[in-house]
Formats: C-alpha cells, structure tokens, sequence
C-alpha cells in the first residue's frame, strides 16, 4: 500500500514570541501580543479598531547578520547592569542553548541552523532551526528582543488609574523565547513553549507616568497517543515548577492552557495542556522573573526523557495516518485560533516567522471518526474532555 498522502507546508526561521490570549481576565484591560507587533486588547474593543491600532505601532527593519551578539540590548539600557531586562535576556539565551543542545543530543544526527539579526535602534533575535533530523521533523527555538513605540490608546489601556492627560507614544520593550518541536515517531509528542517579558516606559510628554510591565508564557504536550506515564511525568514537572512559587498556579494556569487551547469548530483542545499564563503582573517583579525561568528551565526535563523513551517506538501506516490527522488539528488551531498568527497574516507580517510553528506535513480526511475504544478514540476523548494528571 502507498502512504498516506501529505499535505506539504513549508516554513523557516523564527517563531511569534508573543502569541495574544483569548483569556485574560475581563477584568482588567490588557497588551497582547504577535510576532513582532503589540497591540491593544480593551474591554468591548471592536476587531477592526484592534487591527488599526496594531497598524499604528512603530518597529524597525530587521538586518540579518553573520554572528549573534553579546547583548540585543541599548546601551542606555546597561550590557548587564542587573536590571530585569538584562536577566531577562540572559535567561532567555541560556535556555536557547541548553534547549538546542538537549534536542541535538537526543536527535544523534540534525544540528540547528542559526540565523541572527539586529535593528539600528536596538534589539534583534536569534531563529535556530532544526529540520529532517533523525528524532525530529522540525524544531524551531528562537528568542527575540524589541524595542517600539506603541500609540497613546495602548499606553491608556494599560494605565491603572486613566486620566484626562493624552500622553504620546509610549516607548516599549518586549523580550521572549519561542518554540515548537515536532517529532516524527507518532508515538513522541509535540511540544510547545513560549515565555514573554514586557515593559512600557513613561512617554515623553508625560515624564511622571508610571512604567507598565507584565510576564506571560507556558508550556503545554500535544501528543497522537496517550503513554499516561508521560503526561503524568511532563504534567508533575509543570505542577514542580509551579508550586515552588505558589500552590494555586498549576490549577489555575492548566485551566487556563485548556481554555486557550480550544479548537472551536472541532469542539476538542489541540493536546493534553500544560500550563498558560498571560499579563501577569500581580505579584513582585522579582519573584515571577524567578517564576518564568523556573518554567523555562523545566521544559528539557518534562519533555527530552519522553522523546527519547519513544523515538525508536515501531510504528505502522496507520499510526503515521493518525499523526499526521492531529497536525491537521494543530494547524487549524494555530491558523484559525492563535491570535499572534492571525493578526501577523492580516496584517503583513513576515510569512517565514508567522508559519514557522507548522509542522512540515499534515493530512485532512473528511469526516474521518476513530473507533470508538480504540487508542486514537482515547486521545480524542481526552482532548474533548480535559482531564486531571496530578
């Protein structure tokens, strides 16, 4: 029998470092973000008027270059001068290369292909990935730093307390790291994590304005399969992570990853959860910086034992079939859900980086409905009704 056809989807180089949640709180208005614009969310704030807003905002050109550098910073901002935007950097860099060397390793053969670049104003970003290795399809792992200028109505967005005053354009800082990790055993997972650091600094016409910042990411398991044993493993270091800060973050950051996860049309989640957190900003600095690179620094032991436990798993046509159905999903999902990816297609982004995160085949078959009892039915049942790992 000939294999299954594929759907081909190519993409390249770096990731959206600041995907827009769906599900923030209400109460609060907020800053999301895309892969290299932010833009405001307010309450009962119409799509077209997001769009215009998002449109507004000013980042330079990128320039490719031949070697990364110590520091995406401004000089103004200190090399390394202890601030939150320099270990944030830090950390971000760290993670990218014991992640690149976490996957190397386990992979036996495909090696990551760096590109690097900067803006004249400052800021820059590194896109490594890795394609047709041996473990895995595609793996894209990159950071980015950004400075910007957003409009007035972002800057009054995320004021606490607005007044009648009409600041200018408020000046921004971004920072994250990015990634999507696309095994080609059926029986190893997808992964996907992201961790974002934003600030505002007081505009120029309003030099007593108070700086605005916040911390947002996650990690979260899309597996084809249900090896228990694993989600338990990836959900327990996530729940790890969580409770060295406060014991109500894994329940209500996994929550949160189910609620955001959710493929509307097709009513089920895109995998098994994680965690997920956005505009955090209501606890001390200095603890969710320790937070976000506590949650960084577990992705390689939630995730690398499990690839390399299933990496030489034999597999049939079939199993592959199904994979590549469940890709399917997770396109859907980044395509017609993920909020950074639509707002980057709407809006003239950078196609390479938008699509990056897209494995490089998926298969749709129409009205296609596992046995009921079967292995993929279960991974079906559980992505329709969310389970407790822990």
């Amino acid at each position: 029998m000939p294999p299954p056809p594929t759907a081909a989807l190519s993409s390249s180089s770096s990731l959206c470092l600041f995907p827009l949640s769906s599900y923030s709180s209400p109460k609060k208005t907020q800053l999301g973000f895309c892969p290299s614009f932010p833009f405001t969310r307010l309450t009962n704030f119409t799509p077209t008027r997001r769009l215009m807003t998002c449109s507004a905002v000013s980042i330079e050109k990128e320039t490719l270059i031949s070697h990364r550098p110590h520091t995406f910073l401004r000089e103004t901002d200190g090399l390394d001068d202890g601030s939150v935007r320099s270990r944030f950097q830090r950390m971000i860099m760290e993670v990218q290369d014991s992640v690149c060397g976490a996957l190397e390793a386990v992979d036996g053969a495909g090696k990551f292909k760096e590109d690097a670049w900067t803006r004249p104003g400052g800021g820059g970003g590194i896109s490594r990935v890795l394609q047709d290795g041996d473990v895995f399809e595609k793996a894209g792992v990159n950071i980015s730093v950004v400075y910007g200028v957003m409009p007035p109505e972002a800057y009054r967005a995320a004021k606490a307390n607005v007044t009648d005053q009409m600041p200018g354009p408020v000046p921004f800082f971004a920072a994250g790291i990015s990634s999507v990790l696309h095994p080609k055993n059926p029986f190893a997972p997808t992964l996907h994590f992201n961790y974002r650091y934003f600030e505002t600094d007081a505009p120029k016409d309003a030099p007593g304005a108070p700086r605005q910042w916040w911390f947002g990411g996650g990690t979260d398991l899309t597996p084809s399969y249900i090896f228990e044993e694993d989600v338990k493993h990836f959900h327990s270091i996530q729940k790890k992570a969580c409770d060295k800060f406060d014991p109500s973050f894994y329940p209500r950051f996994k929550k949160w990853c189910d609620d955001y996860f959710y493929i509307k049309h097709r009513d089920e989640r895109r995998g098994l959860g994680g965690i997920f957190f956005d505009d955090l900003n209501d606890y001390d600095q200095e603890m969710l910086l320790s937070f976000a690179t506590e949650c960084a620094n577990s992705v390689v032991p939630a995730y690398v034992p499990i690839v390399d436990k299933r990496k030489n798993t034999p597999f049939t046509e079939s199993h592959k079939a199904w994979q590549q159905l469940r890709r399917g999903r997770y396109i859907e999902f980044n395509l017609v859900y993920d909020r950074g990816t639509t707002f980057g297609l709407k809006t003239g982004g950078r196609i390479e980086s938008i699509l990056v995160s897209l494995p490089l085949t998926a298969r749709w078959e129409y009205d296609h409905k596992p046995e009921e009892g079967s292995e993929e039915w279960k991974l079906l049942d559980a992505c329709m009704n969310p389970k407790e790992w822990m």
